[in-house]
This record gives C-alpha cells, sequence and structure tokens, in this order.
C-alpha cells in the first residue's frame, strides 16, 4: 500500500505585483498555516517518507516548513519544476517516478491542477483544495509505477478553516 498526500502550498503574498508567478512567496497568514497543517499530520500519527514539491517559491517554502515540523533538513525536500503548473498527466508522471522505498509521499503544488488530479482518484469530489488543503489517498499497489491503474481508497480531506 501506499499513500499520497496531495498539499496546495499555503497562502501566498500577491504584494509585489512586478514579481514573477514562480518566484511569489507565502504571507503571514501562510506562514503561520504551513507548520499548523503540518503539525495536525502528526497529530494523525502520518509519517511522511518523501516530500516532493513544485519548484515555485511558495511552494518550496510550504514543503520545507512541513519538512522542518518532520525533523527534516530542507534538503530531503526534492524539487520538481514538473508540479509548476502541473496537470493530471504531470502529477501522474511525478508519481510513477517516486521511490519505491517511500510508502507515504507528500506532494506540494498549485491549483487548479492539484484539484483536478485529487478529483481524478477517488470518487471523492472537492470544489477546491484552499490554501495548504491537505487531500490523502492510499493506494494499492507496492510500486508507484502501478498508482496510475491501482485502486485507491479516499482517506482525508483537511485545511487551515476546518475547524
Amino acid at each position: 500500500m501506499k499513500r499520497l498526500l496531495l498539499i496546495r502550498h499555503a497562502k501566498s503574498d500577491w504584494g509585489n505585483p512586478g514579481l514573477p508567478d514562480h518566484d511569489r512567496p507565502l504571507n503571514e497568514r501562510g506562514k503561520a498555516d504551513a507548520p499548523r497543517m503540518a503539525r495536525r499530520l502528526i497529530e494523525k500519527k502520518i509519517a511522511i517518507d518523501q516530500f516532493v514539491s513544485s519548484s515555485a517559491r511558495r511552494a518550496r517554502k510550504t514543503a520545507v516548513t512541513f519538512a522542518k515540523e518532520y525533523d527534516r533538513r530542507k534538503e530531503d525536500v526534492q524539487l520538481t519544476d514538473q508540479l509548476y503548473e502541473a496537470m493530471i498527466p504531470d502529477f501522474l508522471n511525478v508519481v510513477q517516478q517516486l521511490d519505491d522505498a517511500a510508502s507515504v509521499v507528500a506532494l506540494f503544488s498549485h491549483n487548479p491542477g492539484i484539484t483536478d488530479f485529487a478529483n481524478s482518484l477517488t470518487n471523492a469530489r472537492i470544489d477546491n483544495i484552499p490554501t495548504c488543503g491537505v487531500f490523502a489517498i492510499e493506494a494499492a499497489c507496492n510500486s508507484w509505477k502501478e498508482f496510475p491503474e491501482a485502486s485507491k481508497t479516499f482517506l482525508f480531506f483537511d485545511y487551515p478553516k476546518s475547524v
């Protein structure tokens, strides 16, 4: 069994309109939400073996914050340009390349792609994964290469304003 956590980056800062989208940082709310959401996963006893993030600054910072809450180093976060502006085939490609030694993987990416991908996996439907939202599934496979065809089960959906 493999578990996949789809995590949308935390709230970003739009204060500098001249800044390229890829370089937008987290705003204050995003900086507060990311560690809080990571701690919620820890409280649920969810171990994360691998952290994979879009190379965009706001996603990278969210992933690094989660990794730190899990007592991991920022160097433990694998960055990929493929998760920036990703569509369903991009997500599937990234997932199929994951290390089979990892049973639980957290992918950090962006809307609308992350919501579309989440909705393609199970019968659970989410209108919108909000910033720092977590959509979790379990796949009945032993290798990430088998993920697209594997039977998948929705586990939970959580986001900062859900409590």
